[in-house]
């Protein structure tokens, strides 16, 4: 199968690890692929939001930086040469006969099938509801809502805000560099894992972190067009604190927002596309995977991903060619990728 007047066998939406699996899948099928991404890079999540986080639970990887996956997984993806489009939003998508066009502000691209693996679409970061947040909510005037890296941190004093893995994480990933760190939660129980919980506490023994709850934050104050001080309160006592601070991070999780897709006609639950067993949607010729996905069961790990992904380009490709074999074997018995398995002759 091959790309004709720009037509590609298959599209995929989005450049995660499962997209980029995705791509790679379709390359060992011998189809034409394109990458669309909405980021200005490829590797989703595991670029923009935690790069310097261990992730533990990828098969065959006792653990590996975010960053360093990512690096791997784009290397796969992208062996076989599929088109990629970064910064492009995919806004509209409907039929053109045969064909399914794709209208992004970087223009139309038109495909014979489409695999959605958006993640949970955009991620917009909660924040804090308080007076200071909207004057100085930018990484140069230090306010954060994520880690990008840790050297914007080197000899600073850091407030982290939040209760959950991300927050208790960087108290330690933050060790050796931040002059200080204190950490605050509105609750007096976390809810990361409790290791982690642990090895905080004993830093906290240790005098290397500061731990306040129940604390939020009520205010944020600087000069010059920089934070210096947060003020947080403590409800349940009602006991105020002024703390001197040069970064806060605010690690409160996401809203998941689908954006553009809402609105495509697919059957939705929640903010997920519901998929049969096939990863089929109810558009013909639509498939999704990764955590964009509902189905009785569903895990929403990167491993999950990469099967959701494998059985989603199968079946693009017996439908692009219903001559093509859905399963096509161990890896290991395919001649550098490129055994005639029967998928040859799309048009």
């Amino acid at each position: 199968m091959s790309g004709e007047n720009g037509v590609k066998d298959v599209t995929i939406i989005g450049g995660g690890p499962t997209g980029l699996f995705a791509a790679f899948y379709a390359g060992l099928r011998g189809v034409s692929c394109r990458v669309v991404d909405a980021l200005p890079q490829l590797g989703g999540q595991l670029m923009a939001l935690y790069p310097e986080k261990y992730v533990y639970d990828v098969g065959g990887l006792p653990k590996i930086l975010a960053k360093d996956l990512a690096v791997n997984m784009i290397e796969q993806g992208t062996q076989f040469g599929p088109e990629i489009v970064l910064e492009a939003e995919v806004a509209e998508l409907s039929n053109r006969g045969d064909l399914i066009a794709l209208e992004t502000r970087a223009g139309e691209y038109l495909t014979r099938t489409v695999i959605i693996t958006a993640g949970k679409g955009a991620l917009n970061p909660r924040v804090l509801e308080c007076p200071g947040w909207d004057e100085f909510y930018s990484a140069e005037r230090g306010v954060h809502t994520h880690v990008r890296q840790p050297e914007d941190f080197r000899d600073r004093r850091v407030l982290i805000v939040g209760g959950g893995d991300s927050a208790v994480d960087w108290v330690l990933g933050l060790q050796g560099i931040a002059r200080e760190i204190t950490l605050i939660h509105r609750r007096d129980q976390f809810r990361a894992h409790r290791a982690t919980v642990e090895e905080v506490r004993k830093l906290e023994a240790d005098g290397k972190v500061t731990i306040r709850t129940p604390y939020e934050v009520e205010s944020i104050g600087g000069n010059g067009g920089c934070i210096e001080n947060v003020v947080i309160y403590d409800g349940a006592n009602e006991e105020r604190a002024e703390v001197e601070v040069d970064a806060i991070i605010a690690l409160l999780g996401f809203k998941p927002d689908l954006g553009p897709i809402a609105k495509w006609g697919l059957e939705l639950e929640r903010n997920s596309i519901k998929v049969s067993s096939l990863m089929e949607t109810n558009l013909p010729g639509v498939y999704a995977a990764g955590d964009v996905v509902k189905y009785p069961g569903k895990l929403e790990l990167i491993a999950t991903g990469y099967g959701e992904a494998a059985i989603a380009v199968n079946n693009a490709v017996h439908y692009v060619n219903p001559k093509a074999r859905v399963n096509p074997g161990h890896s290991t018995n395919l001649k550098i990728f490129s055994q005639d398995d029967g998928d040859a002759g799309a048009g």
